[in-house]
């Protein structure tokens, strides 16, 4: 890639992105390994975790994830190549290979010594966000790199319209599709209820979560408030919504059954839709940027046959993955930060949620850091949370600690 005038390493402050992931098996002989990783510290013997692996096991040990993000990150650098940028993306995982410490390690062998960190996750919270910060932490203690490089993570982005702009397309879409399944099932007159979707959290960590702001103007978690919004903001951008009945519902519930999870699970939802009327739904899953297992699993495969069973017209929307919207939309929140670090005025993403969001993510339950210029040193109080309340946003199975609730 050639370098744009302008687009100095010097002048921008960053000379590499890392493209940081939640990471998944590749086949029948990762998936066990991959839940060891993520429910490390836990103590759960592999027999309970074979239970959780059968999502894994009926596709062939192949999380979509990883697939999906070398997708993504070859979109990303073709859209950087085509800014004439000269800025290398790299890819680490929290669980599975490529791992965040071997590209931290990778990027400082190639000479870079100022990263952004752009996660996969468009939410504030611990899992989305705060974890990621630990992850460089723990790479800087394994690597022995802390103080030679620095990793900034981007804000979260579920405001703007990188990440708003292809739910809209996917539900002006969903609508179109199940009304005319219920028109072809002779119920024209129907109207199909708009149902968006996230992955459910203990109740004791959304609570925990602020910043207060936020949770006194919704009157709920900062977590729960930020997918309200989204869906508020769709309801109201898309003309085909108009007049039609939505609500939020959450999937992937995991742990112990006797710890509080955020509710409505969303076969429940759709049984108690069903009985009070609705003929068809569409399934908007806000809370994941990409088809990775949990939308593949709970979404096509429960969800849609909990709606068949009942009858009811089904559509599951599809995530943003590599919709050109997105990807320059990254690029642009990447711009952002680069221009903000030249001095120059900055190129921000669009900000089409209405709100004070802010970047959220620090106040939204991280752990105290020792710098905040980085925001990636090692925490100095707590350690961190049980993995069933890991990456809610991002791609964690979905019955991280045991078997599924469902």
């Amino acid at each position: 890639m050639s370098r744009a005038e302008n687009q100095t390493t010097e002048g921008l402050g960053y000379d590499a992105v890392l493209l940081a992931s939640f990471g998944g098996p590749e086949g029948q002989d990762d998936v066990i390994p991959f839940l060891r990783n993520v429910t490390a510290g836990r103590g759960i013997p592999d027999e309970r975790l074979e239970e959780v692996a059968t999502h894994y096991r009926a596709n062939g040990g192949v999380s979509p994830i990883n697939e999906q993000n070398r997708d993504l990150l070859a979109a990303l650098e073709a859209e950087i190549a085509r800014r004439d940028w000269s800025l290398p993306l790299y890819w680490g995982n929290r669980n599975w290979d490529p791992y965040i410490p071997e590209a931290l390690q990778q990027m400082y062998d190639d000479g870079h010594r100022r990263v952004l960190m752009l996660v996969t996750s468009a939410y504030a919270g611990y899992s989305s966000c705060c974890q990621y910060r630990e992850d460089i932490a723990q790479a800087y203690e394994k690597t022995g790199l802390e103080g030679k490089i620095d990793v900034v993570k981007i804000r979260q982005f579920f405001y703007d319209r990188a990440f708003i702009a292809p739910f809209q397309e996917a539900l002006a879409a969903g609508l179109e599709d199940v009304r005319a399944q219920l028109a072809a099932k002779g119920e024209p007159d129907a109207q199909p209820k708009v149902v968006f979707v996230t992955h459910s959290i203990p109740t004791a960590v959304a609570d925990a979560q602020g910043p207060d702001h936020v949770k006194a103007e919704y009157g709920t978690d900062a977590y729960t408030a930020q997918h309200l919004a989204v869906a508020r903001t769709l309801m109201e951008t898309v003309p085909e919504a108009a007049g039609l009945e939505h609500s939020l519902v959450f999937q992937s519930r995991s742990g112990a059954p006797t710890t509080p999870w955020l509710e409505p699970d969303i076969n429940d939802a759709i049984e108690e839709y069903a009985a009070a009327g609705t003929r068809g739904v569409v399934v908007m899953p806000i809370g994941f940027v990409s088809d990775h297992m949990e939308v593949k699993w709970d979404l096509d495969t429960e969800a849609r046959d909990t709606a068949a069973e009942l009858g009811l017209a089904f559509h599951r929307a599809p995530t943003p993955g590599t919709h050109a919207a997105f990807v320059g939309g990254l690029v642009d929140i990447v711009a952002e930060q680069l221009h903000g670090a030249g001095g120059q005025a900055p190129a921000r993403g669009e900000q089409v949620v209405p709100g004070d969001w802010g970047d959220i993510c620090c106040v939204t339950g991280c752990r105290p850091m020792l710098t905040a210029r980085s925001g990636a040193r090692r925490p100095v109080a707590e350690s961190a949370p049980a993995p069933s309340d890991s990456a809610p946003s991002d791609s964690a199975p979905s019955a991280q600690a045991g078997p599924a609730s469902r």
